[in-house]
């Protein structure tokens, strides 16, 4: 099977840089001592999500390291093993790589699926298309630089070229795609222009590296049951779905942080209490603001409190069980699509967006956030 590197060359990415996208930081050699030429040959595999990360011989904080690898380094993912959790307080969940363990809320469970491109796009009601056609795709690799034509918008993207790290998109990312090009090359391109929330930007990335998503596979999950109610669990860190008093769905989240990164408390990231409609349902957000820093194409948004607090996917960790972030209730990329199905309001897969902060009385699921003894 072909696989896909997801990686400029190192020319490509110098000339980028020149054209005035940024330039390069003072610590360059992080990002290209870790080049690979392709993604590990293997069916699952994991994304080093946060800086530098020391593999070690055992599931311990303290066993000898193997080796050390950066941000967006792709390693096999061989098995979820149980081992010491960081601080030494209780057990952890370890991945086992062909070159020993990694504490798993550091890697983004990832797999590197190609797709075969479409080669027409479907009719949609957007003024921002010039074709009047899109469509909205996953990507399903662990990553894939993105070709500007122009300098971005995005703090994101920005951040990252003046670190001197291409821009990427990431596994299970939701964006909007709106025409298809071909590169000089022949490469069937798509031009991605995300449809909510963007900054002004639009980009193309291989046309292999996108899933289209299909009005089926986001249909309402049993649309006949109307006692429906979600609670969120601050204490616990997990997210149930209830039918009644019956629990039909059940995952770990990561609610608002509880300090920040140097151990100093914070307020403004609590995820807040109390029973919420959720009143605004979207298929992929890009979400920017003051506190919560710029994330795009975020996809199985729903919003339920003021200030933009949403349910969504999270791709940048996978520490769920563990506040941490800066509001928002954090889920798997899957167990996201699951709940965003399952809740009211129904969004249709076109325009992607649903809006009931006006209906009263309220119509969209209850979200109970609650913390317990």
């Amino acid at each position: 099977m072909k696989k896909f590197t997801g990686y400029f060359s190192r020319r490509e990415f110098l000339k980028l840089s020149l054209l005035g996208l940024g330039s390069l930081a003072a610590k360059p050699w992080r990002y290209w001592s870790q080049v690979q030429t392709q993604f590990p040959d293997a069916e699952k595999l994991g994304r080093v999500t946060t800086g530098k990360v020391d593999i070690r011989s055992k599931p311990y904080v303290n066993s000898p390291v193997t080796k050390t690898i950066y941000d967006d380094a792709v390693v096999v993912w061989l098995r979820e093993v149980v081992g010491e959790a960081p601080g030494g307080y209780g057990s952890s969940p370890w991945v086992e790589t062909p070159d020993g363990y990694i504490y798993a809320p550091r890697l983004q469970p990832v797999f590197n699926r190609l797709n075969e491109p479409v080669k027409e796009l479907p009719p949609a009601n957007n003024p921002a298309s010039p074709t009047g056609k899109g469509m909205w795709a996953e990507v399903t690799v662990p990553f894939v630089d993105i070709r500007f034509r122009h300098s971005p918008n995005s703090v994101l993207f920005k951040e990252k070229l003046e670190q001197g790290i291409p821009p990427r998109l990431y596994y299970a990312m939701i964006v909007w795609v709106d025409n298809i090009e071909t590169g000089s090359d022949g490469t069937l391109l798509y031009r991605v222009n995300e449809r909510f929330g963007n900054p002004g930007d639009s980009y193309l990335v291989p046309a292999e590296t996108l899933r289209p998503i299909t009005a089926e596979e986001i249909s309402p999950i049993r649309p006949e049951v109307t006692d429906k109610r979600v609670v969120v669990n601050l204490t616990r860190q997990t997210l149930t779905c209830y039918e009644g008093s019956s629990e039909v769905y059940f995952c770990r989240v990561s609610t608002g942080a509880k300090y920040d990164a140097q151990g100093n408390p914070v307020d403004k990231w609590a995820t807040p209490p109390g029973p919420h409609p959720i009143f605004r349902k979207l298929v992929s957000l890009h979400m920017s603001g003051e506190t919560t820093g710029d994330w795009p194409a975020v996809g199985w948004t729903q919003i339920f409190a003021t200030g933009g607090v949403a349910i969504h996917s999270t791709y940048w960790h996978n520490y769920f069980g563990i506040p941490r972030s800066h509001g928002c209730v954090n889920l798997a990329p899957d167990d996201a699509k699951w709940v965003w199905r399952w809740t009211y309001p129904h969004v249709n897969i076109e325009p992607g967006d649903m809006d009931v902060s006006k209906e009263w009385p309220p119509v969209g699921t209850v979200v109970d956030v609650i913390e317990s003894q």
